[in-house]
């Protein structure tokens, strides 16, 4: 296989060390464009703009906008002949079904489909005990080494083995690099859902309370999902498709053909 060319973006922002331990692991692979936001745009899902400023960064391109403005600017203009589109890796994991499409780094990646480009979302889990706490977490660059080294892998040899014939993407989360090295397991999105709102006079928390027992080892999440997965020290890989599913049944019918009679 020729060198492949490699759209890298994420929604940490393109100052984030976590796209940097990918692209200085990626620029072995292929040829890497960045195309990034400028500054964090976590958790912004697929919000898309009508117009983004653009700026010429030492790594790519710094693009004003959000991580699904980044990939149809890069896919449609800046990089449009990329053979794969790399999103990550972020700062905290992307586990479990609720999180898909709320997530930055996930909906880059959803985004590349609709062009027919395979993609990968990659995020890193850090240990903490609060859903928001892992941004204000210390990285040190090496914590990123797991992902990195799971990300060259299935750059290098999806691609060419029909993995995309049957995904549209790979969500991949890893551990951290002090775990030590980590086996690579085929995953599905986790459906334990535990967020829970508190109201305290004027306001709400809204708050998810898997990421204590996430620090705890102690999930309710079966055998076989991400979200096991990364607790157990493993990278976990859900090949998921993007395009939303349909299914007919006789009672949506029903109520259909009622429509016209006022039924």
């Amino acid at each position: 296989m020729d060198e492949p060319s490699i759209l890298l973006t994420n929604d940490d922002g393109i100052e984030s060390a976590g796209l940097r331990a990918l692209y200085d692991t990626l620029t072995d692979v292929g040829d890497v464009t960045v195309v990034a936001p400028a500054v964090d745009q976590s958790a912004v899902g697929r919000s898309l703009s009508h117009d983004v400023t653009v700026r010429e960064h030492d790594l790519g391109y710094a693009i004003e906008g959000t991580p699904a403005d980044c990939t149809v600017a890069g896919l449609g203009s800046l990089a449009p002949d990329t053979d794969i589109v790399v999103a990550g890796c972020n700062q905290g994991a992307n586990l479990g079904s609720y999180v898909l499409g709320r997530s930055g780094t996930v909906s880059a990646a959803v985004e590349a489909t609709f062009f027919d480009v395979p993609a990968i979302s990659v995020s890193m889990y850090i240990p903490v005990r609060d859903d928001a706490a892992f941004q204000d977490v210390q990285v040190d660059p090496a914590s990123y080494a797991e992902a990195a080294r799971a990300t060259e892998y299935l750059v290098e040899r999806a691609p060419g083995t029909g993995v995309f014939e049957n995904a549209d993407y790979l969500n991949v989360n890893a551990p951290v690099a002090e775990w030590g090295p980590a086996e690579m397991q085929v995953t599905f999105p986790s459906e334990v859902y535990q967020m829970t709102a508190t109201r305290e006079e004027g306001a709400i928390e809204l708050h998810d309370r898997i990421w204590e027992r996430m620090a705890e080892g102690d999930i309710p999440d079966p055998e076989g999902s991400d979200r096991r997965a990364v607790v157990d020290g493993d990278v976990s890989v859900s090949p998921l498709t993007a395009p939303h599913t349909t299914e007919h049944h006789e009672e949506l019918n029903a109520l259909a053909d009622g429509f016209a009679d006022g039924a």
